[in-house]
C-alpha cells in the first residue's frame, strides 16, 4: 500500500478566518483530521463529510493525548495510505511542537508539509490594538514561553539578556506566573512603570484585556480573576492600544451567534456578523431540497402544464423563486408561458432573486409577511383570477384560504421541501454548557423546531433549558410565536423582517446585555 501524506497546519490565533489559504486547502482534501481544541471549532465545518475527525485535546471526561501518542498516531494513519491534516492552533513552529512529529514522519519515511499559520504571538495583540513594533516605540520584539515553573524559566530563559534585548517582549502560556516573569524583569533593568498587557482568547468572541505595569500587573490579575489562555505584552507599544483599539468598538465585539440557517444561505447572515465584530457560529439545522416523491413531480408538471392559465404568481421565500426556476427547468417549461400571470413577492429578497432571472416583481408588501402581502395586493385581486403559489412543504395554510375566500383559485405547489439536519459538531453541546454561545438567530419556525430537536439527538434531553440565557433573535413574528411555544424566551425580533433587520436586532441585544453588565 502506497503511504499516504501529513499536512502539519497552523490553524491561526482563533478566528476561524484567520486561517491560511494553503491551510484551508489542505485542510478540505484531507482523509482523516487530527486536532485539538486551539483549532477551532468552525474550522470543522471546512472539513469533507466523509473525512474522519480525531480529537486529540482535552475535554472534561478524558485527558489529553500524549505527544508521543500523537506523534505515532499520525505515522499509522499516513502508513495506511491516507492524506492526513493534523491542525494546531496558532502557527505549528511556535511553541507547537511539530519538530517532534516532522522528526518520526520523517524517520518513517512519510512524506510531510508543515504549513505555517498566523502566531498568537502577533495576532492576538494586534486584535486589542497593541502593534508588537513601533518607529517610535520598538523596533523589535521576543517571543518567549511563560509556561514553565520558575526553576525551569531560569533554566531556559536568560533574564539578564532576554529583559532588554528587544522592544517588546512577548510570553505566550504565561498567565499563572505573570507575578515572576514580572519580578524577574524588573530584577534585570526593565523600569517597575514598563507598560505590560495580557489578552486573552484574542481574535475570539471571548477576548479580553487587563492592562497594567511591571510592578502593579499581579495584583490586578488576581483582582480580575483573570484566567487563562492569554498572550502577555511587555513594553512601551502597550500603550498604543487606547488609540488603536478597533475590535472592541465593533457593536457585536464579544458575541457568538448560533447562525441554525440553511449552509447554502447562511453567508449573507454569518458575513455580517462577523463584519460588526461578532463570531458566527455556523450550524445549520435545515436543508430545502426537491422532492423526490413521484406524487410531489406528477402535480408539479400538471400544474406547470397550464401555465398560460394563471392570474398571479405569488412567491414568499427566496427558496421559493430558486426551486420554482428549476422545476421549470426539469420540466421543460418557458417561463414565456407565464405571459399573462404577475409575480408578488413577499419580501425585497424574494423580489430581488426573481429580478436576477429578469422578472420584475409587481407587488411588494411594507411588511414581509404573507399578511402584508395580501394586503397589498389586495385591490388587484379578483374572484374568478387563478394563482400560484410555489413554496416549501411546511408553509402556511393562512395565504391560499384568504385566497379563496377572495373567490380566486389558489394552486399550491410544493417546489421543495425542508429537511431536517443535525450536523456533526463535536464541540456545540459543549460550548452551550459552558456559556459560550450569547445570541441564536431563527430565520424560519423550521429552524426553531429542528435546532430542539438536533440538540435532542445530541444528547440534550431539555434543549429549551439549555439554551434559557442566550439571546434569541427571530426574523419575524410567526417564528417568534413558535419559538415561544417551544419554551424559549425571545428577545428581538428584525424590524423590517429581513437579514439585515435580523442583524439589527442582534445589535440592540448586545447593546443591551453590555448595559446590564
Amino acid at each position: 500500500m502506497a503511504k499516504g501524506k501529513v499536512y502539519l497546519v497552523g490553524a491561526g490565533p482563533g478566528d476561524p478566518k484567520l486561517i491560511t489559504v494553503r491551510g484551508l486547502e489542505a485542510l478540505r482534501r484531507s482523509e482523516v483530521v487530527v486536532y485539538d481544541r486551539l483549532a477551532g471549532p468552525q474550522l470543522l465545518g471546512q472539513i469533507g463529510q466523509a473525512a474522519e475527525r480525531i480529537y486529540v485535546g482535552k475535554r472534561p471526561d478524558r485527558h489529553t493525548m500524549k505527544q508521543e501518542e500523537i506523534n505515532q498516531l499520525l505515522v499509522d494513519l499516513a502508513l495506511q495510505g491516507k492524506t492526513v491534516c493534523r491542525l494546531k492552533g496558532g502557527d505549528p513552529t511556535v511553541f507547537g511542537r511539530v519538530g517532534e512529529e516532522a522528526e518520526l514522519l520523517k524517520k518513517n519515511g512519510i512524506p510531510y508539509e508543515i504549513i505555517p499559520g498566523i502566531t498568537s504571538a502577533i495576532a492576538v495583540p494586534a486584535y486589542a490594538g497593541i502593534p508588537v513594533t513601533h518607529r517610535d516605540l520598538a523596533s523589535s520584539f521576543s517571543v518567549i514561553t511563560g509556561h514553565e515553573s520558575p526553576d525551569k524559566l531560569d533554566r531556559s530563559i536568560q533574564w539578564d539578556k532576554v529583559t532588554n534585548a528587544t522592544g517588546t517582549l512577548v510570553f505566550l502560556m504565561g498567565v499563572a506566573k505573570i507575578g515572576y516573569i514580572s519580578e524577574q524583569l524588573i530584577k534585570h533593568g526593565r523600569p517597575p512603570s514598563t507598560p505590560v498587557a495580557l489578552v486573552r482568547w484574542g481574535t475570539r468572541a471571548e477576548q479580553a484585556t487587563l492592562t497594567g505595569t511591571l510592578e502593579n500587573i499581579e495584583a490586578k490579575v488576581r483582582e480580575a480573576d483573570f484566567q487563562p489562555p492569554a498572550v502577555i505584552v511587555v513594553g512601551d507599544v502597550v500603550r498604543q492600544r487606547e488609540e488603536l483599539r478597533w475590535v472592541e468598538d465593533k457593536p457585536l465585539f464579544g458575541q457568538r451567534v448560533l447562525v441554525t440557517r440553511a449552509r447554502a444561505q447562511a453567508s449573507e447572515l454569518s458575513a455580517r456578523i462577523d463584519e460588526l465584530g461578532g463570531e458566527p457560529y455556523e450550524y445549520p439545522v435545515i436543508e430545502a431540497k426537491m422532492s423526490e416523491d413521484p406524487a410531489v413531480h406528477k402535480a408539479v408538471k400538471a400544474a406547470l402544464a397550464e401555465a398560460e392559465t394563471y392570474d398571479w404568481v405569488i412567491l414568499t421565500s427566496v427558496n421559493g423563486v430558486d426551486f420554482f426556476f428549476r422545476w421549470l427547468e426539469l420540466c421543460g417549461v418557458d417561463v414565456r408561458r407565464l405571459h399573462r400571470a404577475e409575480f408578488a413577492a413577499v419580501g425585497p429578497a424574494t423580489a430581488a432573486a426573481l429580478k436576477a432571472r429578469g422578472i420584475i416583481a409587481s407587488a411588494l408588501p411594507e411588511k414581509f409577511l404573507a399578511e402584508g402581502l395580501l394586503d397589498s395586493l389586495a385591490s388587484r385581486l379578483k374572484p374568478g383570477q387563478k394563482a400560484l403559489l410555489p413554496r416549501g412543504d411546511l408553509a402556511r395554510a393562512w395565504l391560499p384560504q384568504e385566497l379563496r375566500k377572495l373567490g380566486l383559485t389558489a394552486v399550491e405547489l410544493d417546489v421543495y421541501e425542508n429537511v431536517l439536519t443535525a450536523p456533526k459538531d463535536d464541540f456545540l453541546l459543549e460550548v452551550l454548557r459552558e456559556g459560550g454561545i450569547h445570541a441564536i438567530t431563527f430565520t424560519s419556525s423550521s429552524t426553531v423546531t429542528n435546532l430542539l430537536e438536533a440538540l435532542r439527538r445530541s444528547g440534550a434531553e431539555r434543549p429549551e433549558e439549555l439554551l434559557r440565557g442566550i439571546d434569541i433573535a427571530c426574523i419575524g413574528p410567526i417564528t417568534a410565536k413558535t419559538a415561544e411555544e417551544n419554551g424559549l424566551t425571545v428577545t428581538a425580533c428584525a424590524e423590517p423582517s429581513t437579514i439585515e433587520g435580523l442583524v439589527q436586532a442582534l445589535v440592540r441585544c448586545n447593546q443591551a446585555r453590555n448595559k446590564r453588565q
